[in-house]
C-alpha cells in the first residue's frame, strides 16, 4: 500500500517557518519560536509567498523572491495625508518613522507613519511599510494537516 505524501494545496493548514530579508540582505522578519499557521488559498499571507508554497512538502526548503506587484505593491506617491496639529492628543511626542494606528472615514483601521513634522501638521505616509520593496524568504514547511471544517467555514487556521 502506497502512502501519498501531503504537499502544501487550498484547504491545507500550512506551518512554515521562513526568514524575509530585502534586496541589501538586511533580515526585517522571521517565524520567530513558533512558525506561522495559515490556510493555504484564502490571502492570509502575501500572493507571490502563498503561490510559491504550492507543491512543498513537509521538510521542504525554498527560496522565494517576492516582487512588489506580488507582495505590498509599489509605493503610492499619493498616500500621504498632512493631518493638523491639532487633530492629535496634546501631550503626543512624534518621531520621524513612528507608526500610528488610526481610523479612517468608514472606521476601518489602518496604519499611518510618520513622515514629516511640520508647522501646519503631521504628514502621514499610508504607504504600507514594504511597499515598493522586493521581498527574499527563505521558507521551509515545517507542518501540514487538513483543515477542520471549522477552519474552512471561518477562512482561517486555528492553532
Amino acid at each position: 500500500m502506497t502512502e501519498t505524501k501531503l504537499t502544501v494545496a487550498d484547504g491545507l493548514v500550512v506551518s512554515l517557518d521562513y526568514t524575509l530579508r530585502l534586496d541589501d540582505g538586511q533580515k526585517i522578519d522571521s517565524a520567530g519560536q513558533e512558525p506561522l499557521e495559515f490556510l493555504q488559498g484564502q490571502g492570509q499571507i502575501i500572493p507571490g509567498l502563498e503561490q510559491a508554497l504550492y507543491g512543498m512538502a513537509i521538510g521542504d526548503t525554498k527560496d522565494v523572491v517576492v516582487t512588489p506587484s506580488e507582495g505590498y505593491g509599489d509605493r503610492d506617491p499619493e498616500a500621504f495625508q498632512l493631518a493638523p496639529h491639532e487633530t492629535f492628543p496634546p501631550d503626543l511626542i512624534f518621531e520621524t518613522g513612528t507608526g500610528l494606528r488610526m481610523q479612517d472615514e468608514s472606521g476601518q483601521i489602518v496604519v499611518a507613519f510618520v513622515a514629516q513634522i511640520r508647522p501646519d501638521g503631521i504628514l502621514l505616509d499610508l504607504n504600507p511599510p514594504l511597499a515598493g520593496q522586493t521581498l527574499h524568504f527563505g521558507v521551509k514547511i515545517s507542518a501540514l494537516r487538513p483543515a477542520t471544517d471549522k477552519e474552512l467555514e471561518h477562512g482561517i487556521a486555528y492553532s
